[in-house]
């Protein structure tokens, strides 16, 4: 199956031929992949020239590793949102009778970056409260990282309780009301993000940046989000206006 005197580099023939070893009923189904090993002496070529062309379907969210166990063709189902649903992830998964829970939430006080800062018109040794929430299955599987800070004038401090929805928190407890959310939506590498998301530093991710104000139009939260690619889908409804 691999031409060792084609022109075509033997790891783009290796990875087509993966490309349609995955497609196979069997693997889609879950059985395990062949194992390194067993392939590069099916086909000729050595270990790395497998590595090299399942690290790419690996960072393509196409197959799953795990050291010691196998290589699986990666599950298809992901969960979805829209721009509608942008005030709480977990009561969005909730109402779709989706169970996610925090796998790490911590809170501490931080001297914020450039953006938090002129967002929130501060100077620049004020320092902002600010959460982190790691979000998944029951089963401990990640799904979605995410990375708040919150105004000084609104007074909310370390011993608030972050298990509630936030915004339902803020309401009630501090009176604050938001009322908008102006989004930025992008795709990049996980990088630093990729230890709890448990996926390759160089796998995709949706990546959103979301300015959050109140009903005086004033800034509430400067919140971050990186979500895995091959968990999760980011869903636009557009309906066509009248003219």
């Amino acid at each position: 199956m691999i031409d060792h005197k084609s022109k075509l580099p033997l790891h783009v023939q290796v990875e087509d031929y993966f490309r349609k070893l995955i497609a196979m009923e069997k693997f889609k189904k879950g059985a395990f992949l062949p194992k390194e090993v067993e392939l590069a002496n099916r086909l000729g070529v050595s270990r790395n020239t497998i590595r090299q062309a399942t690290n790419k379907l690996e960072i393509e969210g196409l197959i799953v590793r795990k050291k010691g166990v196998g290589t699986r063709v990666a599950e298809k189902k992901t969960l979805q949102t829209g721009l509608d649903h942008w005030y709480s992830f977990t009561q969005e998964m909730k109402e779709k009778g989706i169970v996610v829970i925090n796998l790490l939430l911590k809170v501490e006080w931080v001297k914020p970056n450039d953006a938090v800062r002129n967002f929130f018109h501060l100077g620049a040794d004020k320092k902002v409260l600010k959460l982190s929430k790691l979000k998944g299955e029951a089963s401990g599987e990640p799904i979605v990282y995410f990375e708040s800070w919150f105004h000084p004038r609104i007074g909310v401090a370390e011993t608030d309780d972050f298990n509630r929805p936030l915004y339902t928190m803020l309401e009630e407890k501090y009176g604050v009301v938001v009322s908008r959310s102006s989004e930025n939506i992008s795709a990049r590498e996980a990088g630093t993000s990729s230890k709890k998301l448990k996926t390759d530093p160089r796998a995709p991710v949706l990546f959103r940046e979301r300015f959050v104000y109140d009903v005086g139009d004033r800034p509430v939260e400067y919140n971050t989000g990186y979500y895995r690619s091959d968990k999760f889908t980011y869903s636009i409804d557009i309906k066509k206006g009248s003219f």
